[in-house]
C-alpha cells in the first residue's frame, strides 16, 4: 500500500510539473525571455570566450523551478498569485538596447586585450517567446612588441631605482601589445618603488607610447615615468623623492587595557625609517592578528616632500562571550543523536591579546522508551598567545605565528564500555594570505577503558583487530594541518576552492627508549603500565564550489576526501581514536554517524549503538544549492564513499569483507542522495538534510541497489540537523 501511494504521489508531481511549468506565461505581447548568450569567434578557434563573457550586459537565467513558481502567479496582485510572485524568480526579459551596448562593450574589451579594430555583430534567434542572443566576433589585429625603451626623470634617485628592477619587468620583446599588459606592468613597478620609499607613487605616473608605423605589423614601445600623474600637466611636475616616517601614534579607547609592549613589538613602523609599504602592511597584519581588535586602521599623512606621519587606530572587539553549536540526527531505526557544544571565549584574558577558550560538549545517542543510550561529555581549555614562544619577535619580518596550548578531558559511557581520554597539545599556528597552518610538535593522548561489559569483552577476545583497538594506550607524537582557500569567509557568496592536509606521527620518539621499557604479554613497550602507540596518519580534503545564476545565488559544491593510517613498531593496529568513520551530518547523510562500513562488512554486532571504523576513508560529495524565498534555500545532494581496513590483524569473515580489495572496491561504495533545507541568517546558517540510501554495501549481493519504493523505509534513510554547510 505504501509503495503504491509513493508512486501515485510521484506521478502527480510529474504531471503537475509538466502541465504548469511554463517560464514565459507572464510575458506580455512583444516580450521575450532571454535564455542564452552565445559567442562565436570566427578567426581564432583557440580564443577563450570566457575573457569577454562577463562584458555582455544582459545575463540570461538558467532554468530552475523558481521560474515556474513565478509563472504560476500570472495575476500576481493578490492571493496565491502574489505569494507565487514573491517566492518565484522572474524571467529575464530580452532588451534590444542591451544587446547593442553589449556588442560595444565586447569591442572595447578586446581593444584592452590587444585586439585592435575588432568587430562584433550581435543578433538573436527567436523561438516562440524565447530569445537566444548571438555575438559573432571577428578579432582585430595584434602587434608584437619589437623594441622597448625608457624615458625617466633626471632629478633624484628614481631613475637609478627604476633601472635596478628591469630584470623583473613584465613586458618582453615579442609580447603582443595590449593595455592590459601595460597596466599590469605599471602596477607592478609602482609597487616595487613604493617599497623603496616613494610614498604615494602609483601607476598614474606611468605613460606608454607605441609606434606601429615605423615597422608595419610591429610596435616600438616607449615606457615613461613622469613627475606628474595622468590627470596633471607638466606644469605641476614635482621631484619624485623618497619619504621617511616621522611621527607615529597608536590610539585606542582609554577604558581598554592592553600591555604597551605588546603593541610596540607588533609595530614595524618606526620614526626615521625610510617609508616602505611592506612595513605598513606588516604592522596592519600583526595588529589584526591580536584577536582583541575588531578593526585596525593605519592612516598615513604626507607632511612634506620627504616626511610621512602615521596614525594607528585600534578598535576593540567584544572581549568575552558565549557560543552555542548544536547538531542532531535520526534514522529510520529510531536512534536519535544530539550533539550540543557551549563555548566561552575571552580575547584579552591577561591584557596581552591572549585568547582563552573554554568548551563544554556532549554527544547523546538514544532510542526513546528503550534502554539503549550512549553518553559522552567533554571539557577543553585552550589559550592562544599572539607570539611565538621560544623565539624573539625580531626574528619575524612579517606575520608572527601564534602559540597554542590546549588540554581536554573526554568521558564516554557506552553500553559496551566506559572510556576516558586526557589530551594535551602544544604548538603554533599562523597564516599568510589564503594559506594557514597549525603545527603541534607535542600531542599527547592517554586513553583508559574500564567497566567493559562481559559479553563485549568475550567478542573482543575472538577479534584481534577489535581487541587491539580497544585497549589502554599512551599516544605521544606530533601533528600538522595545512589549509589553503581562495575565500576565507564563514559563508562564502562567490565561487571558491580549498584544500586541507592533516598529518600525524606518533611513537617514534618513544621508540628510542623501547629497550629499557617494561613490556606487556604481547611484547609491546609500556609507559605507566600502558602500551604506547606508534603509527602514521594523514587525510587530504579537496573542495570547490561554483556560484552562478543572475546574482550568483545558486551554487554547486563538491568535495573529495581521502585518508589513511598505518600502525607499526609498537602497535599492530591504529588506536581507535585515530580510526576513520563515515556517515552523519557532514558525511554520508543517508546513514547516521559511524554506521557505515568497513567495506562490504555487516554492521558490527559487538556494538549496540553503531561504532564502525576503519584504517582508510574515501568519500566524495556533490550538492546543488538554490534559493527558495525569504531566507530559505534548498539543496539536493549525492554522497558516496566508505571506510576500509588495511592491516591483516583479524581472521574473521567480517574483517575480510571490510578489507580494501580492488576486486570488490566498486561494490563496497556506499551511496545516498537527498534533499536539504537551509535557513541563511547571514551570520549563521541552519541546515536540515534528509538523506536516502540507494546503494548499501552491507546488504547481500544482489540486494545492494535500493529501489525508490524502499528509500523511506526502515534503515534506509537519515535525517540531520546542523549549523553551517556540510562542506
Amino acid at each position: 500500500m505504501k509503495t503504491r501511494l509513493f508512486h501515485i504521489v510521484l506521478l502527480l508531481i510529474l504531471a503537475v510539473s509538466s502541465f504548469s511549468c511554463s517560464t514565459t506565461r507572464v510575458l506580455e505581447d512583444g516580450q521575450y525571455r532571454l535564455t542564452k548568450n552565445d559567442i562565436e569567434v570566427t578567426n581564432d578557434k583557440t580564443f577563450k570566450t570566457k575573457k569577454i563573457q562577463s562584458y555582455i550586459r544582459q545575463r540570461p537565467d538558467p532554468w530552475n523551478p523558481l521560474l515556474c513558481v513565478y509563472n504560476w502567479g500570472k495575476n500576481g496582485e493578490k492571493g496565491l498569485g502574489k505569494i507565487f510572485r514573491k517566492i518565484g524568480q522572474a524571467p529575464v526579459v530580452y532588451s534590444p538596447d542591451m544587446l547593442n551596448s553589449s556588442a560595444v562593450n565586447i569591442e572595447e574589451r578586446l581593444k584592452y586585450l590587444g585586439y585592435y579594430d575588432s568587430k562584433v555583430d550581435a543578433g538573436i534567434e527567436v523561438h516562440k517567446k524565447k530569445v537566444r542572443a548571438r555575438y559573432v566576433v571577428t578579432l582585430g589585429k595584434q602587434f608584437p612588441i619589437k623594441d622597448l625603451s625608457f624615458l625617466l626623470p633626471e632629478r633624484g634617485d628614481i631613475a637609478e631605482d627604476f633601472l635596478g628592477d628591469t630584470s623583473s619587468i613584465m613586458i618582453h620583446r615579442g609580447d603582443f601589445l595590449s593595455e592590459e599588459l601595460l597596466e599590469k606592468e605599471a602596477e607592478r613597478s609602482a609597487a616595487y618603488l613604493r617599497q623603496l620609499g616613494y610614498y604615494g607613487f602609483s601607476k598614474n605616473y606611468y605613460s606608454f607610447e607605441a609606434d606601429t608605423l615605423s615597422f608595419p605589423g610591429e610596435a616600438v614601445l616607449e615606457e615613461a615615468v613622469r613627475e606628474y600623474t595622468r590627470n596633471e600637466t607638466s606644469n605641476e611636475a614635482m621631484p619624485l623623492l623618497k619619504s621617511q616616517f616621522r611621527n607615529i601614534s597608536i590610539n585606542y579607547p582609554s577604558n581598554f587595557s592592553i600591555k604597551e609592549n605588546v603593541l610596540k613589538n607588533m609595530n614595524t613602523i618606526h620614526p626615521g625609517d625610510i617609508y616602505s609599504e611592506s612595513a605598513v602592511t606588516n604592522t596592519y597584519n600583526r595588529l589584526s592578528s591580536i584577536r582583541s581588535f575588531s578593526n585596525v586602521s593605519v592612516s598615513l599623512t604626507k607632511v612634506d616632500s620627504t616626511n610621512v606621519d602615521c596614525e594607528i587606530s585600534l578598535y576593540p572587539a567584544k572581549q568575552q562571550g558565549f557560543k552555542l553549536n548544536l547538531e542532531g540526527s535520526s534514522n529510520s531505526t529510531g536512534l536519535l543523536g544530539i550533539s550540543p557544544e557551549l563555548s566561552f571565549f575571552h580575547r584579552n584574558v591577561f591584557h596581552g591579546g591572549e585568547l582563552l577558550n573554554l568548551s563544554f560538549m556532549g554527544n547523546f545517542q538514544f532510542k526513546p522508551n528503550q534502554h539503549v543510550k550512549s553518553t559522552e561529555y567533554g571539557v577543553s581549555a585552550g589559550i592562544s598567545l599572539p607570539r611565538f614562544v621560544g623565539l624573539p619577535i625580531r626574528v619575524f619580518k612579517g606575520q608572527i605565528p601564534r602559540t597554542d596550548i590546549k588540554t581536554s578531558y573526554n568521558y564516554q559511557d557506552r553500553p559496551e564500555y566506559t572510556r576516558s581520554i586526557i589530551s594535551a597539545s602544544y604548538g603554533y599556528s599562523g597564516y599568510a594570505g589564503n594559506f594557514s597552518f597549525q603545527f603541534f610538535p607535542l600531542q599527547l593522548n592517554i586513553v583508559k577503558l574500564y567497566n567493559i561489559q562481559e559479553d563485549f569483552y568475550k567478542k573482543l577476545v575472538t577479534n584481534p583487530f577489535m581487541l587491539n583497538s580497544f585497549q589502554n594506550h599512551f599516544d605521544l607524537g606530533l601533528g600538522t594541518t595545512l589549509y589553503y582557500t581562495t575565500n576565507s569567509d564563514v559563508n562564502p557568496k562567490t565561487s571558491y576552492q580549498y584544500a586541507r592536509l592533516t598529518f600525524g606521527l606518533a611513537g617514534n620518539l618513544l621508540s628510542a627508549f623501547k629497550g629499557i621499557m617494561k613490556k606487556d604479554a604481547n611484547g609491546a613497550a609500556m609507559i605507566w603500565n600502558t602500551p604506547y602507540s606508534q603509527y602514521v596518519r594523514s587525510e587530504l580534503t579537496l573542495g570547490k564550489t561554483w556560484r552562478f545564476g543572475k546574482d550568483e545565488e545558486m551554487g554547486l559544491a563538491t568535495r573529495l576526501l581521502v585518508g589513511a593510517g598505518y600502525a607499526y613498531g609498537n602497535s599492530s593496529v591504529l588506536p581507535f581514536e585515530q580510526h576513520f568513520y563515515a556517515g552523519g551530518a557532514n558525511s554520508l547523510r543517508g546513514w547516521q554517524s559511524r554506521s557505515v562500513g568497513p567495506g562490504l562488512s555487516k554492521p558490527e554486532a559487538t556494538f549496540i549503538i553503531p561504532n564502525q571504523s576503519g584504517d582508510m576513508k574515501l568519500e566524495t560529495n556533490i550538492e546543488f544549492r538554490f534559493p527558495m524565498f525569504w531566507k530559505l534555500q534548498g539543496a539536493t545532494f549525492v554522497d558516496a564513499g566508505n571506510i576500509w581496513l588495511l592491516q591483516e590483524s583479524n581472521s574473521s569473515e567480517n574483517s575480510s569483507l571490510g578489507r580494501l580489495k580492488a576486486s570488490t572496491f566498486l561494490e563496497s561504495i556506499a551511496a545516498d542522495w537527498g534533499l536539504g533545507l537551509r535557513l541563511d541568517l547571514n551570520i549563521i546558517l541552519v541546515r536540515f538534510d534528509l538523506g536516502m540510501q540507494f546503494h548499501d554495501p552491507a546488504m547481500d549481493e544482489g540486494e545492494r541497489w535500493i529501489s525508490p519504493s524502499q528509500w523511506l523505509k526502515r534503515d534506509n534513510f537519515g535525517f540531520h540537523f546542523g549549523v553551517g554547510y556540510p562542506f
